[in-house]
């Protein structure tokens, strides 16, 4: 556990409202923008996208290396099943689409073409959770960790910022075997002021010592609101910490039993069914430890979540900050054994 200008070729006027909006999403910008240095370093990066990369970013990798871009098309299984190949021909493949795609539709092809052959293809989930809650629960992605942390062979990241996706892109480099990154919208608020120095996937950030009377452990999109709910409690003179497990698997099992003897209760938080996710890989590494701590799984109790806006599924399910530092208190408020 730690305590811790990209060139772009012109685009036509015609292309200037889309390029816009995606000046929005600084996440998207990230994970391009990483891609483009890393191929002009000299890796041997491809990128993959099913007809998404306005809604990605990939557009601006495009543009740099066109010659190492494949538009798939809304074909999601051939593209996992193509950078497959692509990575038996000694190439790092990318391949990005909406992680309720690419986790649920293609899992087949990711288990079988990709993990067990333990090839070197970053599949790149974003939208993922209820991020995408206003177009129904075909776009949901609230079962995409429970599944990919089940698959042998397959590392499973969820960065917390545009600052921590490029450290784990960086890191994804050289780290043996398939990766799956889960991302939201792209426009998380940032958490850490740039890249967080000695990164290292599978080591969980301590963003916040101490918690003798709770450690919030949070993940992806919920480590921002996490980070704003623990410093509000901590102002109210409770004795919160606070983990960004950006790794599920490998999990970061020393950290949580670090945190476990520390404490009485942990609380996970994730933008997920509470079921399979960070809450349920938090709670196998206590229950195997025999540790006498409390596990609170905050996040979807396990239900298809609702439509309509994300901030108002965020308030609904108690998952900002409010939610998350309510939640907490009750915990802290509940009676121990």
């Amino acid at each position: 556990m730690k305590s811790v200008e990209t060139p772009r070729a012109p685009v036509s006027s015609d292309t200037w409202m889309l390029h816009d909006l995606l000046e929005q999403a600084p996440g998207f910008k990230a994970l391009s923008g990483t891609l483009i240095e890393l191929a002009a370093g000299g890796a041997p990066v491809v990128a993959l996208t099913g007809d998404l990369s306005y809604s990605n970013g990939l557009v601006h990798f495009q543009e740099r290396y066109p010659e190492r871009f494949v538009n798939c098309g809304i074909s999601e299984q051939n593209m996992v099943s193509l950078a497959a190949g692509m990575a038996t021909c000694g190439y790092m493949p990318f391949a990005a689409t909406f992680a309720s795609f690419l986790a649920l539709l293609c899992c087949e092809q990711i288990r079988t073409d990709v993990a067990y052959t333990n090839l070197p293809v970053r599949l790149i989930g974003h939208h993922a959770g209820i991020s995408l809650g206003f177009y129904g629960t075909s776009h949901h992605a609230t079962e995409d960790l429970a599944i990919m942390r089940s698959i042998a062979n397959l590392t499973v990241v969820a960065p917390s910022d545009r600052h921590v996706l490029a450290a784990s892109l960086r890191a994804s480099v050289d780290w043996p075997g398939p990766i799956y990154f889960r991302l939201g919208r792209g426009r998380e608020v940032d958490v850490y002021p740039g890249e967080p120095a000695d990164f290292s996937l599978g080591v969980a950030n301590e963003l916040r010592p101490g918690g003798s009377e709770a450690v919030v452990i949070a993940t992806g999109s919920m480590v921002e609101p996490s980070l704003v709910a623990v410093d509000a409690l901590r102002g109210e003179g409770r004795d919160v910490g606070l983990l960004d497990m950006h790794t599920i698997k490998p999990l970061d099992s020393e950290a949580v039993l670090r945190a476990a003897g520390r404490t009485t209760t942990l609380i996970t938080v994730e933008e997920h069914n509470v079921l399979g996710g960070l809450g349920g890989a938090v709670a196998e590494v206590v229950a195997e430890a025999g540790l006498p701590v409390r596990v609170r799984r905050h996040g979807i109790a396990d239900c298809y979540s609702l439509i309509g806006p994300p901030t108002h599924l965020y308030r609904h399910y108690r998952l900002d900050a409010d939610g998350i530092a309510e939640v907490v208190r009750e915990e802290l408020e509940r009676p121990h054994a």
